[in-house]
């Protein structure tokens, strides 16, 4: 069956186009999440994420759950993005302070953008959709692409690994 096409392009384009109106700061706040508060990182998932969408369009719109769709999608970008070559050697840095404003972090916490970004990427991605996200160990499962006992196994080693971090942190001087 042919899409018709009109002025603003095909059916299929406009669709996509709401989607991403409507989703796209969604996505990029998980992103930014997933990435542990890397602004930059999060922009180029959120990009390749929408593009492997755009292509796959017909099989989002026939996914049972569309919503965990997107979430898989975005993970799978992210483990991507990590077996690259290139970033093996790549270190992100802070914004420079002549950028005044510049919110370095998806959640607001510098310290907890900083242990999240030392997780390996699945295990960050449980707690994050997990815990940001509070989405059930099953939901989790389907996300990750894994079962539910990964998922609780995964999620307990992530949480014992960020306490270990965070507790480790100096508080202060007193």
């Amino acid at each position: 069956m042919r899409q018709q096409r009109g002025p603003g392009g095909s059916e299929r384009d406009r669709q996509f186009r709401d989607f991403v109106a409507e989703r796209r700061g969604h996505l990029l706040r998980t992103a930014r999440l997933l990435t542990g508060g890397d602004p930059h990182l999060a922009e180029d998932l959120v990009q390749a994420a929408l593009t492997k969408l755009y292509v796959s369009w017909s099989a989002f719109l026939r996914a049972d759950n569309p919503e965990a769709y997107v979430r898989r999608v975005l993970v799978n970008a992210l483990t991507d993005e990590r077996r690259r070559i290139w970033r093996r050697f790549e270190r992100s840095v802070p914004d420079l302070p002549d950028h005044p404003g510049a919110d370095s972090t998806a959640m607001g916490d510098p310290e907890l953008a900083d242990a999240l970004r030392q997780l390996p990427p699945k295990m960050r991605a449980a707690v994050v959709f997990r815990f940001f996200h509070q989405l059930d160990v099953a939901e989790t499962a389907e996300a990750l692409g894994v079962t539910t006992g990964t998922v609780k196994s995964q999620t307990a080693r992530a949480l014992d690994k960020l306490r270990s971090i965070l507790n480790a942190t100096p508080q202060g001087v007193n």
